[in-house]
């Protein structure tokens, strides 16, 4: 497979990394694109769901970003992979606190927030509103996914590289059609307008993508921070966001072993294609 990546679009990573943008919008639509035929999915079925794309997530940030970025890019030392992983928790934490929690969006529950109150919108009242916050909170969150993608590229290691983009493509997959109800459930009653938001979410992956790996082939020495700064958000919104929302619902064995299925697809992709 590796092979054939790269007679297919050669060897220059910011081509790849164009690729791999593409690539993951290409299954978070696909999977936006499913609200079609599997109009009404459960609560069981979408926490088992989200799951399995923390599992995915979850081992994806360390075999293909924080331990590389230790191992291979940073000679062994931890503190360049370990600072950008603090940096990337601090920048979603600080942006996440801009834009109300998806939760009550994507299932009609609603979480009360640690430091008191309820971060959630009250779409009944301020459905238009809700909507435009709601495509921000997503949006934010598909970041760290395009953004680890280009990185993964820009280091030139395609067998880090391939296993990372299919990984975040598999689980684009339950991630838009999380995106298509929650946007039903904002409001947006038509079923293409649904899917719509779904493109939106996952196209803002490709200019990040092209932007990592950019970014790290023009500085490379910042290839260990940037690895660990995608890894460690990813790691927010695995922690902050979707864990808690899988075991909100009653249904906190399906998203386990979900979660459990989805770090053994992304250790079986990593083993395989590395």
């Amino acid at each position: 497979m590796l092979d054939l990546f790269t007679r297919l679009f050669g060897t220059d990573p910011l081509i790849h990394g164009v690729v791999g943008g593409v690539v993951i919008a290409t299954f978070n639509l696909l999977g936006a694109s499913l609200v079609f035929v599997w109009r009404d999915p459960s609560e069981r079925a979408l926490d088992g769901a989200l799951g399995f794309a923390a599992g995915v997530m979850l081992a994806a940030s360390f075999t293909s970003l924080i331990i590389p970025g230790i191992e291979t890019y940073s000679g062994g030392d931890p503190l360049p992979v370990l600072l950008g992983l603090a940096l990337g928790a601090l920048f979603l934490d600080r942006s996440d606190a801009l834009v109300p929690h998806a939760h009550y969006l994507v299932t009609g529950r609603q979480r009360d927030d640690a430091a008191g109150g309820n971060r959630s919108l009250p779409i009944d009242d301020e459905r238009f509103a809700g909507v435009v916050l709601f495509v921000l909170a997503i949006t934010l969150h598909n970041m760290p996914e395009g953004l680890a993608v280009g990185v993964g590229f820009g280091s030139g290691d395609l067998a880090t590289a391939v296993p990372l983009m299919l990984a975040i493509g598999i689980q684009n997959v339950p991630e838009g059609l999380a995106v298509s109800i929650a946007a039903i459930n904002a409001g947006l009653d038509r079923r293409a307008y649904a899917v719509f938001a779904g493109i939106r979410s996952g196209v803002v992956e490709i200019p990040l993508a092209i932007l990592g790996a950019y970014a790290v082939g023009a500085v490379s020495s910042l290839l260990p921070y940037a690895m660990g700064f995608a890894a460690g958000a990813m790691l927010f919104v695995i922690s902050d966001e979707i864990v808690p929302e899988t075991h909100t619902g009653g249904h906190e064995r399906v998203a386990t072993l979900g979660t459990l299925a989805g770090v053994i697809v992304m250790l079986y992709l990593d083993i395989s294609l590395g």
